[in-house]
């Protein structure tokens, strides 16, 4: 649009300079013309009456008056013309005055609706006055047809600003457009694609630029998912090794001293607390390196639900399913894992579970997390989905990692599906998570 608004200004403006320029001098050189012949004829009716003494009918009879105008003449008071209906009433009352003077002059008018130059001119002193009526229609014809013709030929031009600009914005738009839907496919969990290679010259470097910085990116987090995941099993081991020990000490808590039984308790919590924390990373790793989906099936989502519940703890109860029975195409652990993840921040930050809810919307199904604790503030419903992230405001016990609402975010977008927070009508919060249905 903004090439058709250019071209549009651009012959807009030419044609406005081109019609100004030419009715300018077509109207110049109608009124020198109309001048010239009006002395011609004032000249010529002035030797017919001094030569021969003929009469002014006659004299005017030999001059030549223009087509579809007349020559008009006032001598001694007397008013004589060559054309009926066209007589002193023509001649605007300025210039009869400045022709009495004894000074020449020319005005254009509208005649019965027609454009018209008059000319006068004094003769033989003040005693005759020689006036030259001549219409301007078809200069105004031609006129009209010029400028008819510059309207359509800026309306063309700006055509075909308009038709240029759109080539040359999708020449332009369209590999930015390639490289926009490329990077959303990578950051919708598609590492793997790459810009296709091209023969312009032009694009040959933006292309070659963008796959190696995606390469470079790749590596970088294909090199911290190692990195994590390497800590990780380097930890897993010692860590097998604490908790069994702390096990050992707790068969024998009785025979301990009550303060050693105390330091026994507060290990064993940092221990679970941390052996948590570290299955989190292991799967956060995986999650960064790409989720294996190659395994996805038919879940039903009761069941997947109800066992959920039953490995937290939970009883059956607490599932509401609103719908006939409903299955989604996934990867049932990621799954089963996303959802004890937000049963466990239920049990832990929101001062426990009140209920799961199954909601069918069209294509989608909603599982909806209550919990009774004391909600999550506006603003951190976002940033709660980050890694390592808590609600500003205290929502039950710190013991959480912070990992598994991200993680629960990630599974779920993953296949699909999306996770929000919001408020729980009456008290406390509501975590909603949509997963596509799958086709029958």
């Amino acid at each position: 649009m903004v090439f058709g608004g250019g071209a549009l200004l651009i012959s807009a403006t030419l044609a406005a300079s081109t019609f100004v320029i030419a009715r300018h001098y077509l109207l110049d050189q109608r009124q020198q013309a109309a001048i010239r012949q009006t002395y011609l004829d004032a000249d010529l009716v002035h030797a017919r009456l001094s030569s021969s003494g003929a009469r002014i009918p006659a004299a005017l009879d030999a001059a030549d008056p223009p087509q579809g105008g007349a020559l008009i003449v006032r001598r001694d008071g007397q008013w004589f013309t060559t054309a009926l209906g066209t007589g002193q009433e023509t001649i605007p009352a300025g210039l009869r005055q400045r022709i009495r003077s004894g000074r020449p002059g020319y005005v254009r008018v509208m005649v019965d609706g027609s454009p018209t130059m008059i000319i006068g001119v004094p003769s033989e002193g003040t005693r005759t006055e020689f006036y030259r009526v001549t219409p301007l229609t078809e200069l105004d014809d031609t006129l009209r047809a010029l400028s008819t013709v510059l309207v359509f030929s800026a309306c063309l031009a700006a055509g075909a600003g308009i038709m240029l600009g759109l080539w040359a914005s999708r020449k332009v738009v369209q590999p930015l457009n390639l490289v926009a839907s490329t990077a959303a496919e990578i950051a919708g969990g598609q590492p793997d694609t790459r810009l296709p290679a091209t023969e312009d010259p032009e694009l040959t470097t933006l292309v070659g630029s963008f796959n190696s910085m995606v390469d470079s990116l790749q590596q970088r987090v294909e090199s911290d998912a190692r990195f994590a995941a390497d800590v990780g099993h380097e930890l897993r081991s010692p860590l097998t090794t604490l908790v069994a020990s702390v096990e050992l000490l707790e068969q024998h808590r009785r025979e301990l001293p009550a303060r050693a039984v105390q330091a026994i308790d507060l290990v064993s919590g940092d221990l679970a607390r941390l052996q948590r924390l570290l299955d989190n990373l292991l799967h956060m790793a995986r999650t960064d390196a790409g989720l294996d989906l190659s395994d996805r099936a038919p879940v039903p989502l009761r069941e997947l639900l109800l066992h959920t519940l039953a490995r937290a703890g939970k009883p059956a109860r607490l599932l509401r399913d609103e719908t006939t029975g409903v299955t989604v195409h996934g990867d049932k652990v990621l799954l089963e894992r996303a959802f004890a993840n937000l049963v466990d921040n239920a049990d832990r930050h929101g001062e426990g579970l009140v209920a799961i809810t199954v909601q069918r919307d069209e294509d989608e199904v909603l599982v909806v997390v209550d919990d009774e604790g004391q909600g999550v503030p506006v603003e951190d419903r976002q940033r709660i989905f980050e890694r390592f992230a808590t609600s500003r405001t205290a929502r039950g016990s710190s013991s959480g990692t912070g990992l598994g609402l991200s993680l629960a975010e990630k599974t779920l977008s993953a296949h699909g599906g999306t996770l929000w927070c919001t408020d729980r009508p009456g008290r406390g919060a509501r975590f909603v998570a949509g997963l596509p249905v799958a086709a029958p």
